[in-house]
């Protein structure tokens, strides 16, 4: 955003009014207390009425003031509300349809940016006029928008937007089909499912479906009994057995070979499966994400992809963004891989130039691509600067 709707959070406090008369605001205000999550309750001019001990100690207002201010003030920083400021709003969106409405935000924390997911409903007084709005606030722990972290780093559009969907579908059972380009991170975003649903506590099992033969596939992914082929020297179990209670992740499923989908598709629809060499059935139980770059649709229409199990492994696809749709996110995607190669004696830096070429680029290989340049540039970096000439 730009700074012209950056502002100090803790000036211009506003007159939240006379609400907390409210009956149905002060039920709210006592109910806060009894919440785990963050919670706040919002006036129809954006102040905040009250908050729970658990937003004061995760968006550090503990000791700072913050009833009567503008959540977009606390949250953001900013002059004006999010939809001025070019994002979206849930209290414009949740006043127009009198029910809740859900985002993904980045808020200012004691940390840094963060990842929130929030979830807005309205309170509607006898007229169903809206009176006020209580709003839970969730911090999302498989992202980040700070270039010190781990796993997932953005903060662009395209990126929040996928990042929202994962957090929509975490906590359901529903198969999930990630779609995007070789190098855009399909297995972070696979973990990232993982890590949001119930069974995070589970195991992230990974199949790399890419290369394998039918064979190998069918011994990989069900496991084999003793004596089930020459080499067998002993049970196996396969890795729908290791994944028990967490999540399976096929790799680029659109490479498993035909004549094995039917068996992928029975282990789906039934949750059971039978060992190479075995008539015992065994039960499964794990969540499956799947994987691919490629058009299964079109494979779909060719024939070289069931359909019955595309409808099956599709009914909650997410789209991942190539780099060169989210170019926001490149100085800190840089930001975050430098810092990681490099000790803290030894801190390497982009100058603007260099900067403005990565963002330039189209990256046909995206992340994957963006990080061997700058390991490449790195070498070169005799002074701690990468500079454009550095770059390939």
């Amino acid at each position: 955003m730009a700074d012209t709707h950056r502002s100090d959070p803790n000036t211009d406090p506003s007159d939240s009014g006379d609400l907390h008369s409210d009956p149905q605001v002060q039920a709210l205000v006592s109910f806060l207390e009894h919440e785990a999550q963050p919670m706040i309750v919002l006036d129809p001019d954006y102040n905040i009425l009250a908050a729970n001990t658990a937003y004061r100690r995760q968006f550090g207002t503990v000791d700072k003031p913050y009833l009567g201010h503008k959540c977009y003030r606390i949250s953001h920083h900013y002059d004006v509300p999010c939809d001025q400021a070019g994002e979206h709003c849930p209290m414009r969106k949740a006043f127009e349809a009198k029910g809740p409405d859900r985002v993904l935000h980045i808020h200012h924390t004691p940390r840094g940016p963060e990842h929130v997911d929030v979830e807005l409903r309205p309170i509607l007084d006898g007229d169903r006029n809206v009176v006020a709005y209580v709003e839970r606030l969730s911090t999302v722990r498989s992202a980040s928008a700070r270039p010190s972290a781990e796993g997932l780093v953005g903060g662009s559009p395209a990126f929040n937007a996928a990042l929202s969907a994962v957090q929509r579908v975490a906590p359901a059972m529903l198969p999930v089909l990630l779609l995007g380009e070789s190098g855009t991170g399909k297995e972070l975003f696979a973990r990232a499912v993982h890590e949001a649903s119930e069974r995070a506590h589970g195991p992230f099992v990974v199949v790399d479906c890419s290369g394998l033969t039918d064979t190998l596939f069918e011994s990989e992914v069900f496991g084999y009994e003793k004596g089930a082929f020459t080499g067998a020297h002993a049970r196996k179990r396969g890795l729908v057995e290791t994944a028990e209670g967490g999540t399976l992740f096929l790799d680029e499923i659109g490479d498993v070979p035909l004549s094995m989908q039917v068996k992928l598709l029975r282990l789906i629809e039934s949750g059971t499966f039978r060992r190479v060499g075995s008539i015992e059935t065994q039960k499964a139980d794990f969540r499956l994400v799947a994987a691919t770059h490629k058009p299964l649709q079109q494979m779909v229409a060719d024939g070289r992809f069931r359909q019955d199990l595309y409808y099956r492994i599709s009914a909650f696809p997410i789209h991942l963004p190539p780099l060169r749709e989210r170019a926001d996110d490149i100085p800190m995607l840089v930001d975050s891989f430098l810092q990681r190669g490099s000790s803290s004696k030894h801190r390497v830096s982009v100058e603007a130039r260099a900067m403005a070429r990565l963002q330039a680029h189209d990256w046909p290989g995206n992340i994957r691509e963006l990080r061997n340049v700058l390991e490449r540039a790195r070498l070169f970096a005799d002074d701690g600067i990468v500079r454009a000439e550095h770059l390939p």
